[in-house]
């Protein structure tokens, strides 16, 4: 779905299959048939701070492991969408896992997926699970403003109609795919990406096992 300029794929619900079927659902898009979800295509990689955006396949689950292989984006900060004088930044959460979710009120899944994700937040907050939004191409605040409103949605979101805050994660990551969300430990490094709307159920265990992960020196010293 596009909310205007440029082209913006919505993704929907879908799991890591095997080469062969991402062969049949490419084909399956050319000839025109709706499959409710999206791949970023070739493997792809991308620079931003120390993280390395890579998706092996067209994945569009992808985890990095063991800890100490997993990068750092570049500063994720903008103004607050329910209050534009205040900035929300990632190093706010310090100490925290911090789920960031891309979204946008245009976007069909983002209106089923977003309280997906607060259902996972109000489950694991007390465990030091942060939440955090960027809203984008939403030229309309009291629009975005009213989605999150509506739902009931208690976490912070940056509005960013163009994207900016993107550019902490490299010039390759597949800013295309509404919605995306980046899964980042207690030490702020990358440790999932998801290129496809979520369920509670795939997200929630994927955060209580980095919550639970220890923090203490899990980097290599030389």
């Amino acid at each position: 779905m596009n909310s205007g300029s440029g082209n913006v794929t919505c993704a929907g619900r879908l799991r890591t299959f095997p080469r062969r079927w991402f062969a049949v659902a490419a084909y399956a898009v050319v000839i025109g048939i709706v499959v409710g979800g999206c791949s970023s295509g070739d493997d792809a990689v991308a620079q931003g701070g120390t993280f390395e955006f890579v998706s092996p396949g067209g994945q569009v689950d992808i985890f990095y492991d063991p800890p100490p292989s997993r990068g750092r984006p570049g500063p994720i900060r903008g103004p607050d969408l329910l209050d534009p004088t205040r900035t929300v930044s990632l190093d706010d959460f310090a100490g925290q896992v911090v789920v960031v979710n891309v979204w946008g009120q245009w976007c069909g899944p983002c209106r089923t997926e977003m309280p997906e994700l607060q259902r996972v937040y109000d489950a694991t907050r007390s465990e030091g699970v942060a939440f955090l939004g960027i809203d984008v191409r939403d030229n309309n605040r009291q629009a975005a403003v009213d989605f999150i409103v509506d739902r009931k949605i208690t976490f912070p979101s940056i509005y960013d109609p163009p994207m900016r805050t993107m550019i902490a994660l490299g010039d390759k990551y597949p800013t295309t795919v509404i919605p995306s969300t980046i899964v980042f430990d207690r030490q702020h490094r990358v440790a999932a990406v998801f290129l496809r709307a979520l369920l509670a159920e795939d997200l929630e265990p994927l955060v209580r096992r980095l919550a639970g992960e220890v923090a203490a020196d899990s980097e290599a010293k030389p």
